[in-house]
């Protein structure tokens, strides 16, 4: 396929099977830009998109992309061709748990140890992503180095300094000594623990600088779509929700800040990523100034009290025929316990005018497996989606076309670290099957509704990786050998799953993940989990409200804004 026209409008954004430049590697340092997933999901990933447009702009680094499309051949660039056993660093990006295991198969397939211990030379092994925040403490034996953070706010300049010092002819050990007190930075064994979390700030509170695809293809998840971020965190606080503290403050961005990334890359299609669209009070002028210009758009899921009429008869309107909610508990009691700030009655309303405008598919999410989950709570669904299925019927009135169907997934629990249930145990995998079985029960019954269950197993494997320790790393190596399951790999693991997942920790218990610090205290997020247990409510971050003159608010609640200001950010 040639190159699309649109490219040479758009530096760094390539369009269909257009394929980045190849760089010389003389007088640079070569860095594997990895993930190690097949390259569909990366170029469906917007964080290492746009770590490949930061750090491909870099005149001493030569940038090349790596995926793992395979479990059998040993990986390349997939550009050059040149193996990843030739570049000196290999920079990962890792973003869900079960990817521990990805990285331990790439690093054999590589020909790499799997333990830094084993590698006193380079290459060097360097970490990013969410995990790498979330809860380093498995990638410890494996890596060189992590970031831990956001990468604007520092990799580029980490990886410009490491160029210039290996370049020299630096040993490895000497380029992480003196990387080891960057802001960002994780050295294991040189870093000063905890390792502060680096932030993206600007001079307002306004996200200085969304992140948007590098690629543009046929080829990914989202075909052909621009990924455009919206906002970074989220301002609500659920409490079973990483991503409302890793990311704090929450920040949204500017409307001329993503209008002119658009008009930089004339796409066809933009789709539109956050965890709290609606909460953006430029959403709607934005959507107006894509349709004006004739781009089709793609929000993620929202909020049900936002949809307001307007809201939703644009998006009919401009070709929208599917609506996609998160619900989270099945009951009233469980949701406000969650934080999950939800007015049934307007969120019922919302499916009526669905239905009116013709929507016909509406996909909803819950969670199974809440600490103190209970019968009564679980007995509760069934007659609230009764109430669902009777305001789309009002909805659609006499007219025969209206919402056909309603798809309800419900998802398993995992306590995620850095959330108040932290300190939870995990509903064990026979709670976990009841919880869906009494689920499936409540949706039969109900024309033109379907339900979908996670794996019980595979989510307590994920809150395994997600709450372990450094031993995890053993565990995630023996699953990468051939032809070994994880089921397997954890019958032969020396570690105890129980003693991570199914006890209730105590009020001062350390945790793995707390060598680095991002920010939250730890009185915050017990005083939270106190609060779910009583079911009482906390006010919404005011980081997040529009009109906020500082990155925190005036609020000091959570401990961020000192954290910041500690830290001269």
């Amino acid at each position: 396929m040639s190159p699309s026209p649109r490219s040479s409008l758009a530096p760094g954004v390539f369009f269909g099977r257009q394929q980045p430049p190849v760089p010389e590697h003389g007088g640079r340092l070569p860095v594997a830009l990895t993930f190690p997933a097949p390259r569909r999901l990366a170029l469906s990933t917007l964080g290492w998109q746009a770590v490949f447009r930061l750090l491909s702009r870099a005149p001493i680094l030569a940038v090349e992309r790596a995926f793992l499309d395979s479990e059998e051949e040993p990986p390349r660039a997939c550009d050059s061709g040149r193996p990843l056993s030739q570049f000196p660093v290999l920079a990962v990006s890792l973003n869900v748990e079960e990817e521990l295991r990805s990285l331990a198969v790439l690093l054999r397939l590589a020909g790499i140890p799997q333990r830094r211990a084993d590698r006193p030379d380079w290459p060097l092994v360097l970490v990013g992503g969410p995990l790498a925040f979330l809860n380093p403490a498995p990638l410890l034996p494996a890596a060189d180095l992590v970031f831990v953070g956001e990468a604007e706010a520092g990799l580029p300049g980490l990886l410009e300094e490491m160029a210039g010092l290996a370049l020299t002819g630096a040993a490895k050990q000497d380029v992480l000594a003196a990387l080891a007190r960057r802001p960002g930075v994780l050295v294991p064994g040189a870093t000063p623990m905890p390792a502060r979390r680096a932030v993206d700030l600007g001079p307002s509170p306004a996200l200085p600088a969304p992140a948007a695809s590098s690629f543009v293809s046929p080829e990914t998840e989202f075909r052909d779509m621009f990924l455009l971020e919206v906002n970074r965190g989220c301002p609500h606080g659920c409490r079973f929700c990483a991503a409302g503290y890793l990311y704090r403050p929450p920040r949204q961005a500017e409307l001329a800040t993503l209008q002119a990334q658009v008009e930089e890359a004339q796409p066809a299609k933009v789709g539109l990523v956050g965890t709290a669209l609606t909460d953006w009070p430029d959403l709607l002028p934005f959507l107006h100034w894509l349709h004006d210009r004739q781009v089709k758009f793609s929000l993620s899921s929202l909020r049900a009290d936002r949809l307001t009429p307007e809201l939703l008869a644009f998006l009919r309107r401009t070709g929208a025929r599917s609506l996609t909610l998160a619900l989270e508990g099945p009951s009233r009691r469980l949701r406000q316990a969650a934080g999950k700030r939800l007015d049934e009655a307007a969120m019922l309303g919302a499916l009526e005018e669905a239905a009116r405008l013709q929507y016909n598919h509406v996909k909803l999410y819950f969670i199974a497996g809440w600490p103190g989950e209970t019968k009564a709570d679980l007995d509760e669904l069934a007659p609230f989606l009764a109430d669902l299925k009777a305001a789309l019927d009002r909805g659609r009135g006499k007219r025969k076309a209206g919402v056909e169907r309603v798809t309800l997934s419900a998802s398993c629990l995992v306590p995620k670290p850095w959330t108040p249930f932290q300190w939870a145990p995990m509903a064990s995998e026979e709670a976990l099957n009841a919880s869906q079985a009494r689920f499936r029960a409540a949706v039969k019954p109900l024309k033109g509704f379907s339900a979908k269950t996670e794996s019980p197993f595979a989510a307590r494997l994920q809150g395994l990786l997600a709450r372990g320790g450094e031993d995890v790393w053993d565990l995630a190596c023996a699953a990468a050998r051939p032809g070994v399951t994880w089921r397997r790999a954890l019958q032969e693991w020396d570690g105890d799953p129980a003693a991570i997942l199914d006890r209730e920790r105590g009020q001062d218990e350390p945790f793995p993940w707390e060598c680095v610090d991002i920010g939250v205290s730890r009185a915050h997020l017990w005083e939270e989990w106190e609060k779910y247990r009583q079911g009482a409510a906390s006010p919404i971050c005011p980081a997040g409200k529009s009109g906020a003159d500082t990155p925190c608010g005036p609020c000091t609640r959570c401990g961020v804004g000192e954290w910041l200001g500690g830290q001269g950010g």
